[in-house]
């Protein structure tokens, strides 16, 4: 057949254009005001494939047939970020305006890694940038640039850091950060480099808030170690309750020593536009970069996060490289791909830009400080409720609580409880609650953001948890503990062969497990033996082995000779909550001194061998976890 070179088969004419469009808006409005579509509704996995799945046709389909099949097949079965009952993780609930400016930035296909290619939309994110600057109380000589969300943001945080402190990566430099940061800094971290045993995760205080003890306990003691703090990461708005960290203390404890401070305020950091916001995020200001995400508290389409780095040189520094075939292109104006990640980026400011024009400052100012009243109001309702205990209060727009039951203290059980309920109440179609734990306690977290949300939804999704029949518990079955894909390696399981089974098994810890775990105990563990007074771990380290006490008699003690915490008979453990993956490979740093009373012999193993014991032995797995989360509670 021969081919039309004047035809092309792809275009289509305005009215073409536009009737595609109707059609398109029709659906879109039908969707964002239909009230009687559920916050979430679950997909089958094998009617989806016989749907979905096949090869593209040949020959063209109808349209009105494809938005029928959409929205029926893709947009059916999917969570409704801004369902004005959706409470869970971190909601989304954009502005349509905004949705409109990623059309028209799509549409175009509008490259924004460019000046030469992209002025407007260049000096469009230029002005977004500063309004940032402004809100946050960065200097003007700042820099920043818009990304698709808080985990590029970070890692690209993380990235200018180690260049403008650093340059190449080094095994002696650390990371510090608290146990209740977002997992995408453990990633970031581990995608630049950073080994199991250069991340110190640090204990939070009773807020919820890095410890500040830990972080200068953690950091001298890798001086002495000879190792160089570099970063130290701080939340402004925490995933799990909404805590702040103190930035101002933070910041001057980096100030002081040289270190690099990063602020992931990608939940929290637009409630700087109100009163409230800025008085708990004060210090912000004094942050060396600051996560932001456009697309969570800016009511922007999702994907939008954004970075601002206080001394702005040192991103372009930090990223900047000129191929050959660029340099044409190059301007003496932003090149915003010299301050990322991304060569070919979107224009991510359009739709920022045109939502925050459309409706004014105000208007979104007001609904974050809606969104602040509705979590208080949550708050009140947890504390007034007979049947609701309060586990965290309103911060930032995040509450935990869960439901009692009369009759039932046993943590397990409550546990079990409280996560039917928090499924049933995703079947019910009212709405979407998210999990997790606080100081080893289950709760049931309510993230209150989406503008769409008023105070009858609040009171609504309450009154079901406070209301709800008792659940019928399933009978329990252990799942098999989840393998770690990225072990430490070092200090191999099969080089030391230093205890027999049966020393082993006489250990009340090992008596029940099985002959494959027992294998990797007497292929990898290592016999310790320590004198009397002699110090096995030092408050604040980050060493990650776990012992077991074969012999002897130890002490664990609060720190610097300090108060005595527990005494360790033959047969009982220690090191656990450091041992335990925490993320990404990393773990804890030692939260205590522990010390021999008497002589004593050690079975100490690496955390990867201890990661495949409790693969191979679930139970132990759980025994292990719950040991580490009564120790997080002692703190």
């Amino acid at each position: 057949m021969e081919m039309k070179l004047d035809h092309d088969p792809l275009a289509l004419r305005a009215e073409e254009i536009r009737e595609l469009g109707y059609r398109a808006v029709d659906l879109l409005a039908e969707q964002l005001t239909d009230p009687s579509l559920p916050a979430m509704r679950r997909g089958d996995p094998e009617e989806l494939r016989a749907r979905l799945c096949g090869p593209p046709p040949a020959g063209p389909r109808d349209w009105d047939g494809l938005l029928a099949q959409t929205a029926r097949d893709v947009l059916g079965p999917i969570s409704r970020l801004a369902h004005p009952g959706y409470f869970a993780f971190i909601p989304a609930s954009s502005t349509f305006p905004g949705a409109l400016g990623d059309l028209i930035a799509s549409a175009l296909d509008i490259d924004a890694g460019a000046w030469g290619s992209a002025a407007g939309p260049s000096q469009l994110e230029l002005v977004v940038l500063d309004w940032f600057k402004e809100w946050i109380g960065y200097p003007k000589d700042s820099a920043g640039i818009l990304v698709s969300g808080g985990s590029a943001a970070n890692i690209t945080a993380l990235a200018c850091a180690r260049e403008a402190l650093l340059g190449p990566m080094s095994d002696r430099v650390v990371l510090y950060t608290g146990d209740q940061t977002h997992s995408s800094i453990a990633r970031a971290a581990r995608l630049l480099g950073f080994r199991p045993d250069q991340v110190r995760i640090l204990p939070s205080d009773d807020g919820h808030r890095l410890r500040l003890d830990a972080l200068v306990g953690a950091m001298d003691a890798d001086v002495q170690d000879g190792r160089q703090p570099l970063v130290v990461v701080a939340n402004a708005g925490s995933t799990n309750t909404g805590a702040v960290d103190r930035l101002a203390e933070l910041a001057s404890i980096c100030r002081e020593r040289g270190v690099w401070l990063h602020v992931d305020a990608a939940y929290g950091g637009f409630a700087s536009l109100t009163e409230r916001g800025r008085a708990a995020l004060a210090g912000i200001e004094l942050a060396d970069s600051v996560t932001l995400d456009p697309h969570k508290w800016l009511y922007q389409p999702i994907e939008c996060g954004g970075l601002l780095v206080r001394e702005g040189r040192l991103l372009a520094q930090a990223f900047t490289i000129n191929p050959d075939y660029l340099a044409e292109y190059k301007s003496d104006e932003v090149d915003f791909s010299d301050l990322g990640v991304q060569l070919t980026r979107s224009a991510r400011a359009l739709k920022i830009w045109l939502s925050l024009n459309y409706f004014g400052t105000d208007a979104f100012r007001t609904a974050i400080d809606r969104t602040l009243d509705l979590a208080q109001l949550a708050e009140r309702l947890v504390r007034d409720s007979r049947e609701l205990e309060l586990l965290s209060p309103a911060s930032l727009g995040v509450i935990a609580f869960r439901r009692r039951f009369e009759g039932v203290e046993d943590e397990k059980t409550l546990a079990r409880l409280n996560a039917e309920l928090v499924a049933a109440f995703a079947l019910s179609g009212r709405g979407l609650v998210s999990s997790t734990r606080l100081r080893g306690l289950y709760a049931i977290r309510m993230c209150v953001m989406n503008h769409t949300s008023g105070p009858d939804n609040v009171r609504a999704t309450l009154q079901w948890f406070a209301q709800a029949a008792r659940p019928d518990l399933p009978t329990l079955t252990a799942p098999p503990a989840p393998r770690d894909r990225h072990p430490d390696v070092r200090g191999g399981w099969a080089d030391t062969g230093q205890f027999d089974a049966r020393t082993v098994r006489r250990l009340p810890l090992f008596a029940d497990l099985g002959d494959a775990a027992l294998d990797v105990i007497i292929g990898s563990a290592r016999r310790l033996e320590v004198g009397a007074g002699e110090s096995v771990v030092l408050r604040w380290q980050g060493t990650r082995h776990f012992y077991v006490v074969v012999s002897g008699a130890i002490e664990v003690r609060s720190g610097d000779g300090g108060q005595l915490l527990r005494e360790i008979a033959p047969g009982g453990y220690f090191g656990e909550l450091a041992a335990l993956d925490w993320g990404a490979g990393f773990g804890y740093v030692r939260t205590a001194d522990v010390i021999a009373r008497s002589a004593c012999v050690l079975l100490v193993l690496a955390p990867a061998a201890l990661a495949e014991i409790l693969r191979l032995a679930p139970a132990l797995d759980r025994e292990l976890r719950a040991t580490a989360r009564a120790r997080l509670l002692e703190l």
